[in-house]
């Protein structure tokens, strides 16, 4: 199985213990998911967004170069903390970015056409919406260079995972063990979920063991 389709089954909770149990950041609150449903999961393309002049070239509008680079294993990853009241998303990239296949977008900042993105099914998480364009307010800032949602860093191909607990950003070479961090905290939790009973006092199972659980994780 792929690490993508692992992280795929491992939910956001499980995901941020193991963190903890690592000693790694990666977990961020506070982005609710206003679109689609279900978890998402894939690889970061970013996008910053902000004010100040885009980078040299042909005029193009912000979000469509990491469309363009992305497909069903991407999430695009977009910072917009300027200040300036104004969409770092909307419907006509909703669409674009179906059409590829990407898997969702995780906005730190003002999104804009959310019905539209509902209406699709697809899925935007973010704290804000807007119904002010980006057009002669921000720009796009730079494709596939370090962003920061939360306070937490993006880098492009970082590993996301979103769903309705959070949002969890993974460094590539620290993958595989939160991983298998989390599927262990899976498979401990499962187990006291089935001794929770009534014949067993809840708090026998989330007794010093539980409280204690991811301390084997830091050995």
């Amino acid at each position: 199985m792929t690490t993508l389709a692992r992280l795929r089954r491992l939910d956001c909770c499980a995901l941020s213990d193991a963190l903890d149990s690592l000693g790694l950041k990666g977990a961020v609150t506070g982005l609710r998911q206003e679109s689609g449903s279900g978890r998402i999961a894939g690889r970061a393309i970013t996008v910053k967004v902000g004010v100040g002049s885009p980078p040299p070239g042909p005029p193009r509008h912000l979000g469509t170069a990491a469309i363009e680079a992305g497909g069903p294993d991407n999430i695009i990853v977009i910072e917009q903390r300027s200040g300036i009241e104004a969409g770092c998303w909307g419907g006509l990239l909703t669409l674009g970015a179906k059409a590829r296949g990407i898997g969702g977008v995780v906005a730190d900042g003002p999104v804009r056409d959310i019905d539209e993105a509902r209406a699709h099914g697809f899925a935007i998480f973010t704290h804000r919406m807007t119904c002010l364009t980006a057009r002669g307010r921000v720009v796009e800032l730079g494709t596939n260079v370090p962003v920061t949602i939360g306070d937490v860093s993006v880098h492009a191909d970082d590993y996301v995972v979103a769903d309705n607990s959070g949002v969890i950003v993974i460094r590539a070479d620290d993958v595989q063990r939160v991983v298998e961090a989390a599927e262990r905290i899976v498979t401990r939790e499962a187990a006291m979920a089935r001794a929770i009973g009534p014949t067993k006092p809840i708090s026998a199972v989330l007794g010093g063991d539980y409280e204690h659980m991811l301390d084997g994780e830091k050995a």
